[in-house]
């Protein structure tokens, strides 16, 4: 079987008008309706040209039988939970964390996942014949707006936790314009904490800062949490499947950190496997091993991470946790997909818990040194070749791109799923070592 041309990691995305069309939205709602006739719920971000691919997408649907039920504005982890209660399918518009021109289609499965590789390159042969029969007139489907429906996942993040729990804490929430504008805040005013926001207005053009939660575009929110007095800030990207964090002065938390601090939360209450993606740091497979878990590396993707854990639980085989080192966290019990709105209302849990500063907490946790790098314009496979044969010698994983695992370091070359560049990470406990590991690395990519 041939690989994906259309979907990368997380869906299909792409520049509006450009690689993103209304013709392409249609073809992928035909293709979807011809592959999952029946109930199909559909939803999109808040960008400016959500209204018209949601449209196309919805068209193709209706066009080949299928009843549509439009969600309106919500996060991605809403719809999934949405589609896992109530439909046969869904489709999420949105291109998550990337800037406001790009858009693109999340095609969700009935369990709540997003669709395979092997189903999603079924979809992709049906986009590109262009041939998929349609309904004849008396049996297009019907469409109903159900932007209500939001509710149930707000009802369901706040139902696992006990009334109250946020009682006296004061958080700092930066939707970032995007989906979670109408709930994060809803979530945990519920919980019992005081919030204050920051670009909290549905806003596709996204004025505050890009969809992506880095540290330099939640400045203010830093501010916000100094002046308010807040115990945290929590900030999420585009379509709140992520959520990230700042602590009670300002400082945003590395995500492989938030990774760590919230395993070490759920894995002392819940044993079995953590799944994550092998370009998840170390620290998290140390705290996962200290409270009894084992751990389960797969390629990068949160689709790669849900389907194992899926598989695990198929195979009888307890599933304590999941995620990425993004800010994009699964909780098994609730469902299997990043849900930022699930993981802000654990960090409060944690606070209630612990009774300690976020920046204590964090100050805990084994120490690694990460390194990240970017580089463009390069071929991916032949410098995953070169690379293969420059370290021969050490331990090779060839799980997703390559990863060269040394006793104290690591380091991941590879791809980006979402963006025309590949990947570099490196992490040891000894920021010396990772410095010298990255430069070794550099050096065999770039020998001039």
């Amino acid at each position: 079987m041939t690989g994906k041309r259309l979907f990368g990691t997380n869906g299909v995305r792409g520049i509006t008008g450009a690689d993103m069309t209304p013709t392409l939205a249609l073809s992928i709602g035909l293709a979807l309706g011809s592959m999952r006739i029946g109930s199909i719920a559909v939803g999109r971000d808040t960008r400016t040209s959500g209204p018209a691919l949601c449209s196309a997408v919805k068209a193709g649907l209706l066009a080949t039988g299928c009843d549509v039920t439009d969600c309106g504005i919500l996060p991605t982890p809403a719809l999934q939970y949405l589609v896992k209660e109530h439909f046969d399918a869904g489709a999420m518009i949105t291109a998550s964390h990337n800037p406001p021109e790009y858009n693109g289609v999340k095609v969700i499965e009935p369990d709540g996942t997003e669709m395979g590789d092997e189903e999603t390159i079924r979809l992709e042969a049906k986009i590109l014949d262009e041939r998929v029969p349609l309904s004849p007139w008396n049996a297009t489907g019907r469409e109903v707006h159900a932007s209500h429906l939001v509710r149930e996942y707000t009802d369901a993040v706040v139902k696992k936790f006990p009334a109250g729990i946020g009682d006296g804490i004061t958080v700092a929430v930066d939707p970032g314009c995007g989906a979670a504008c109408a709930t994060t805040p809803e979530i945990l005013t519920r919980l019992g904490c005081r919030v204050v926001t920051l670009n909290s207005q549905m806003d596709g053009t996204f004025p505050g800062r890009l969809p992506e939660p880095s540290p330099e575009g939640l400045r203010p929110l830093g501010n916000l949490v100094r002046s308010t007095g807040a115990a945290l800030g929590i900030a999420h990207d585009g379509d709140a499947d992520r959520a990230v964090f700042l602590d009670e002065n300002g400082e945003f938390i590395e995500e492989n950190q938030e990774f760590g601090l919230i395993a070490n939360q759920v894995c002392r209450d819940r044993k079995g496997t953590v799944v994550m993606p092998v370009s998840t740091s170390r620290l998290v497979e140390e705290i996962a091993r200290r409270n009894g878990c084992d751990v389960q590396y797969t390629p990068v993707g949160s689709i790669y991470v849900a389907r194992a854990m899926r598989a695990l639980e198929a195979a009888h085989k307890p599933v304590a946790f999941g995620g990425e080192g993004n800010g994009g966290l699964i909780y098994p019990d609730h469902q299997y997909c990043r849900d930022g709105g699930m993981t802000a209302a654990m960090m409060i849990a944690i606070l209630a818990r612990e009774q300690s500063t976020v920046s204590d907490l964090v100050a805990a946790l084994p120490t690694f040194h990460l390194i990240k790098e970017k580089i463009r314009g390069a071929d991916p496979s032949a410098m995953i070749r070169n690379l293969c044969t420059a370290f021969a010698g050490d331990h090779l994983d060839r799980t997703d791109g390559i990863r060269i695992n040394r006793k104290e370091s690591w380091a991941l070359i590879r791809p980006s799923g979402t963006e025309p560049l590949v990947r570099v990470i490196v992490e040891s406990p000894d920021q010396k070592i990772a410095q010298a590991f990255f430069d070794e690395i550099m050096k065999k990519i770039d020998p001039s």
